[in-house]
């Protein structure tokens, strides 16, 4: 495993010493207000590309086979095997095969458009950069980093590379999300004034490098928790202006130092709305989200699971039509590249940013004790 390690880390960093293509770069500023989500219409495919080939590629490369506007292309692997496998379950031509040596060739690959990096976190900003500066968009999976400074560099590198950075934000996407959300914009809940979010599940393999904290930046903050600090964004529709944030280890040789294993934290936003919240990695059952306003409610549990998110508000039960996350989300972003749409709500890199720059303050606040500022 070290080694895997010690050769991904290598191959990933190499891509920070390629220059930036001269190209104008785009102007992906978010719009204040956004319209109700619109279905996919047909129109060119994205071609996409997915680096790193582990369990969750799996499910996306799965779900893209549902989607009218994204198609996989490409690969791109560490591993012989896998790249031989997978070449011939979503027939991928071997000339669109690559690994983390050679996939800058990907400059002068027409049959790819964008890459999908869903490789450890630690990876995210080095391959992210090396596919901006093969001049293809990059979909980054979440976190965006392992902290705020390299995911504002990230941003910045694929402006002026002019190339569109997303960030996979699948629930973004999901119906029942955004009627929750849009039902929030139209005034259904009042003004609001709580948010909780529960976020977590108990890890399994010791090994793994999610537990690893040169790989994942951390622990279930990185993995989990960033659900609820984006969820409680988009529910309450303020950014935080301040946290607080308490750790607890039980099993400090499972989760050693560096990888969290329980944090509760609170945000406080402008109008005066507390979040209150949990990640953690030793507790099962928890994908909860509640906000409470003066005029109702929205419970969603499951908020955040792969399969379909389930809840009720004061008006009644949330009872959108279940569509796989992934697809949803591949067909909306090729709808973003391709054809200039606006999601209604953000999934570009500075919303990545965000949730980076909160992380990073709710770290501190659990080594100070203290309230941290965010603004």
């Amino acid at each position: 495993m070290k080694s895997r390690r010690s050769f991904l880390l290598k191959t990933g960093l190499s891509a920070l010493a390629i220059a930036v293509p001269k190209i104008e770069s785009f102007s992906g500023e978010s719009p204040k207000n956004f319209a109700a989500i619109r279905p996919v219409q047909d129109g060119p495919v994205l071609k996409v590309a997915l680096m790193g080939l582990g369990s969750y590629a799996a499910r996306v490369a799965d779900a893209m086979q549902s989607c009218k506007r994204a198609k996989i292309t490409g690969l791109i692997s560490g591993t012989p095997s896998k790249l031989e496998s997978w070449s011939k379950k979503y027939a991928v031509p071997e000339a669109n095969c690559y690994n983390y040596e050679t996939y800058h060739q990907i400059k002068d690959n027409p049959d790819i458009d964008a890459v999908y990096v869903i490789t450890p976190n630690a990876l995210h900003k080095p391959h992210a950069l090396g596919v901006a500066a093969a001049g293809k968009h990059v979909i980054c999976e979440k976190p965006m980093s392992v902290n705020a400074s390299d995911a504002k560099e990230m941003v910045e590198f694929c402006k002026k590379a002019g190339v569109h950075l997303l960030i996979g934000y699948r629930m973004h996407f999901e119906a029942n999300t955004l009627k929750v959300v849009n039902m929030r914009r139209d005034g259904a809940f009042g003004e609001i004034k709580f948010f909780q979010g529960l976020s977590g599940f108990r890890i399994g393999d010791p090994n793994q490098w999610r537990l690893n904290a040169e790989l994942a930046g951390g622990g279930a903050m990185m993995d989990i928790g960033i659900y609820s600090i984006n969820g409680a964004r988009y529910m309450v529709g303020e950014e935080p202006i301040w946290v607080t944030a308490q750790e607890v280890k039980t099993d400090p040789v499972k989760f050693k130092e560096g990888v969290d294993e329980t944090i509760t934290f609170q945000m406080g936003f402008p109008s005066g709305v507390v979040a209150s919240c949990l990640s953690t990695y030793s507790m099962n059952y928890l994908d909860k989200f509640f906000l409470n306003g003066t005029n109702g409610y929205a419970e969603m549990q499951p908020s955040t699971g792969y399969g379909p998110i389930k809840g009720r508000t004061h008006q009644g039960p949330l009872d959108e039509p279940h569509v796989t996350h992934q697809t949803t989300q591949m067909d909306e972003m090729a709808a973003i590249i391709l054809d200039g749409k606006k999601a209604s709500i953000p999934v570009d890199g500075e919303e990545g940013l965000k949730d980076m720059v909160i992380i990073d303050a709710i770290y501190k606040a659990v080594k100070t004790g203290g309230k941290v500022s965010l603004v």
